[in-house]
């Protein structure tokens, strides 16, 4: 994104990775429902059984996370690189998915998760940050960095993908 230049066309990848978010939202609320059921039998109840306070837990805990990623994820892919930020923010799925799984086993297993989810959004915040400087470099001085912090992040990406 440069001072001259209107926002450019947002992605499908963008799209797709709302639409998995709302489907994973989704999933958990159905997975707690279906614990709540399966405890109580009389519907949606906090009944205090643990395997359904792993679920509402885990469940709430991800749906707090939803915001600050969506923020990062939008930020990162206008003011820096779309394709980076789209496969950050489909990571950023699948690790939720690994997190809310692996909290309905042992809490130690939502570890790794939690731990790759956060290193995936300081990745999305770096990317904005190298956007915003790009943008005051233009804007001041006149140097354009665009193409080496689209280079640079395409070649970070893939990194990400290692525990």
């Amino acid at each position: 994104l440069s001072p001259q230049s209107p926002a450019s066309a947002i992605s499908p990848n963008y799209i797709l990775d709302q639409i998995l978010c709302v489907f994973l939202t989704a999933f958990f609320a159905s997975k707690v429902e279906h614990e709540s059921k399966h405890c109580n039998g009389k519907g949606f109840q906090r009944p205090g059984s643990s395997a359904f306070d792993r679920v509402y837990t885990a469940n709430q805990n991800c749906g707090h996370a939803y915001p600050t990623f969506l923020a990062m994820l939008w930020c990162a892919g206008l003011l820096c690189s779309q394709a980076p930020a789209a496969f950050a923010g489909l990571m950023y799925l699948f690790v939720r998915q690994k997190y809310f799984v692996g909290y309905l086993g042992e809490r130690t297993q939502s570890t790794p998760g939690y731990l790759f989810g956060k290193r995936i959004i300081l990745f999305l915040f770096l990317m904005s940050v190298a956007g915003i400087l790009n943008y005051y470099l233009i804007f001041f001085f006149g140097s354009d960095f665009e193409m080496h912090i689209k280079t640079i992040t395409s070649a970070i990406s893939p990194l990400l993908l290692i525990p």
